[in-house]
């Protein structure tokens, strides 16, 4: 077999889905039925293969994406298990930039829910094909019908379903394979075999119509792809399987459809016909698109083909320190072939030389050495010292560089304070490392107070790392109270003027700006336009002036918090061929900012939480009364079986803690879950007591040259 035909052999595909649905259950039967694993794990007992870290084992979640290689039907499939909470949502989004095709895990009882809506968008930005797979049919209120309404009304997409249920609840028995026309039926005796035996028979007469009237609305819908099903099945002849196939995987393939299908992963019954669909209709490496690649002279886009032949080409997706090896950096391949012990040049850092010491397969957190790996490939590198996430490796120093991943930003913060001098040390090398791992986890020194301030995207997101600083890494350290993310913002137009002259050393300096500030839209950032002429500022100190400007709204107005989404028109000033420079620009710049900011009217924003809550009816009034007293407002009701669910919007501020006392409302039987939806303006009288807070009122701390 040529290397072509191998990278035809090989699926890369993610398991996404909202917490709990059954995302690392299913992998853990893959891993059986595959033969990858001789023994079942459990999520609830703690024994399952892809949640190996000690914090996955003790609170039953997926925390951080665990990769593995199992082969079924000729191929070799990559998966990457992924977490479902919201907290770890950048796992979710650098594994969905690297994969070639997903399988997103529904609940059959509790159908779309919001991390589900947030990983299918994630998977949208990314045109990553999917199959859909209704997990828990066994459960009481399994409803196979209406997760496929769901999936079309909610996730606005083209759900195709490619089975139909046998029996729902505890009298589920498996599924009608609308493909082939049989049924498929894990029995009692198939439980001996947990599951890896199961009997293709002929269609209860019962489901016979049901069968016949689902498979006319599959080859229907997949007419519309394929003029010679179009044809056969307007003449009512026999439509070959061959052709069935071949058509739904180019449709998968395009994100035309998703096909749907269903089973029990817990109970054992499906999985086996999951693997059939994903070698069967998920693409390879050779299947999907080139990757975009760009020149970083020129910013010229450039199609990197997954060809074996071509020059090494790699993104850095994850980075993990393991107490064995060190640094582990897991790469995509996506073009050349590549020997271990060879050198490499990151892209991103100046082409500077790193050398792969060994390449090795990840099987969880067990490893195996790999003598080379080519296009296609996912696997972890070992002996790399200067690598970051979403950085590009290549044996061309000029090769393209592919596109970084983005990641959401930080919304909460804590104070964590080493108990000893020894434990001081140890902290700083433990917070980087764990930076490098986590590009949602930021940890740096408030300039005022001399703390160490760690940051990230939620409560359970600080308490995990708190946890594995102490445990994993055995800093002793105490932890504050979370702290929110505020940044601030204008809501005027402000013009600020000054002219900055004197002397420095021997030297004299002088510049003077003259700048005005608009407001822009929320989460349109920082946008600088340059109306000077250059008679009264020249082209060379243009950059000061934008870097003023932003060295500016990093510092705040009102309480040091980082100023957002202003538009900046720099309307002249004037300069000496003999005394300016681009560091008297600079401070120039950076008083007349803070003067057109003050006049601009400025204002405290803070993250404002889209949250869902799913509650039994008698709870609903008062959880909202206590979502009202946290300044949230209710935006949605809506009812779902015996549950009732609430979308409210909330200030972070007001969110701290309501896991405890949604529970105590509730008698434990209400969940949530929160993502950040926006940044609002805060309400002045908040404003006044976080201000307090903060030392409103405190004149701001002059710049000087020493500080550029």
């Amino acid at each position: 077999m040529n290397a072509k035909q191998t990278i035809s052999k090989i699926r890369n595909i993610g398991i996404v889905a909202h917490i709990d649905a059954g995302k690392t259950t299913t992998t853990e039967r893959i891993l059986f039925y595959t033969g990858k694993a001789y023994k079942m794990g459990e999520v609830h007992e703690g024994t399952a293969v892809m949640d190996w870290m000690v914090q996955e084992q003790e609170r039953g979640i997926t925390i951080t994406s665990a990769a593995t290689k199992c082969h079924w039907a000729d191929s070799d499939i990559n998966i990457i298990d992924t977490p479902g909470h919201v907290d770890f949502t950048a796992e979710v989004e650098r594994s969905l930039r690297v994969l070639d095709g997903a399988v997103v895990v529904f609940c059959a009882v509790a159908g779309v829910q919001p991390q589900s809506e947030t990983v299918w968008r994630q998977a949208n930005r990314y045109r990553v094909p999917r199959i859909a797979f209704v997990n828990k049919m066994d459960r009481v209120g399994a409803n196979f019908e209406r997760v496929v309404a769901q999936v079309s009304e909610r996730l606005q997409s083209k759900p195709l379903p490619i089975v139909i249920p046998i029996g729902c609840e505890d009298s589920y028995a498996g599924h009608v394979d609308l493909i082939t026309m049989q049924a498929h039926i894990w029995s009692h005796e198939s439980d001996k075999s947990l599951g890896a035996e199961f009997q293709k028979c002929e269609i209860p007469a019962e489901l016979a119509e049901a069968a016949k009237t689902a498979r006319d609305h599959m080859l229907e819908t997949l007419s519309g792809f394929s003029d010679e099903i179009l044809e056969l099945y307007l003449e009512e002849k026999e439509i070959p399987e061959a052709l069935v196939r071949k058509t739904l995987r180019e449709a998968v393939i395009k994100n035309q459809v998703v096909p749907m299908m269903c089973g029990s992963a817990f109970k054992n019954k499906g999985v086996q016909d999951l693997l059939d669909s994903i070698v069967a209709y998920l693409p390879s490496p050779l299947d999907i698109p080139p990757a975009i690649g760009y020149k970083l002279e020129c910013g010229k886009e450039v199609e990197i083909a997954a060809d074996p032949e071509a020059p090494f080409s790699a993104l850095v997706f994850k980075i993990a320190t393991d107490p064995h090896v060190g640094k582990l950096v897991y790469l995509r391949i996506y073009s050349g072939t590549l020997e271990a012990g060879k050198v490499v040049y990151n892209l991103n850092r100046g082409s500077k030389k790193e050398r792969i010491g060994r390449f090795l397969q990840m099987h969880a957190n067990q490893r195996q050495d790999l003598p080379k790996a080519q296009a296609g490939d996912i696997v972890a590198a070992v002996g790399m010292k200067n690598v970051g996430t979403g950085e590009t490796l290549s044996t061309d120093p000029d090769h393209a560089t592919l596109e970084r991943i983005t990641f959401p930003e930080t919304v909460i913060s804590v104070a964590i304070e080493p108990k000893t001098q020894a434990d001081l040390s140890k902290l700083t090398d433990v917070l980087e490392a764990l930076m490098d791992e986590d590009p949602t986890f930021k940890a740096k020194i408030d300039p005022d107070t001399g703390e160490t301030l760690i940051s990230g995207m939620g409560e359970l997101h600080l308490e995990v790392i708190v946890d594995r600083i102490t445990r994993e890494f055995g800093v002793k350290a105490s932890v504050g109270k979370p702290q929110v993310a505020y940044k601030e913002g204008i809501t005027a137009t402000g013009k600020g003027e000054s002219q900055y002259d004197r002397a420095a050393g021997n030297k004299n300096q002088f510049a003077h700006v003259i700048l005005e500030v608009k407001p822009l839209e929320r989460g349109k950032g920082f946008r600088f336009e340059n109306r000077s002429k250059p008679e009264e500022i020249p082209a060379q100190f243009v950059k000061a002036v934008e870097s003023g400007c932003q060295d500016a709204m990093n510092d705040g107005i009102l309480a040091g918090f980082p100023v957002v989404d202003v538009d900046v028109i720099c309307k002249g000033g004037s300069y000496s061929e003999t005394d300016s420079s681009e560091i008297a620009f600079k401070i120039a710049t950076y008083e007349a900012m803070k003067i057109a900011l003050r006049a601009a009217k400025p204002v405290l924003l803070e993250p404002f939480m889209k949250v869902e809550i799913e509650t039994p009816e008698q709870y609903m009034g008062d959880i909202i009364g206590n979502m009202n007293s946290r300044r949230g407002k209710v935006i949605n009701m809506e009812m779902r079986d015996d549950i009732r669910v609430i979308e409210c919007h909330s200030p972070l501020s007001d969110m701290f803690g309501y896991s405890t006392q949604l529970r105590s409302l509730s008698q434990g039987r209400a969940s949530f879950t929160m993502e950040l939806l926006h940044y609002d303006e805060v309400p002045r009288s908040v404003t006044e007591r976080i201000l307090g807070v903060f030392g409103y009122g405190q004149p701001p701390q002059q710049m000087v040259a020493s500080d550029i």
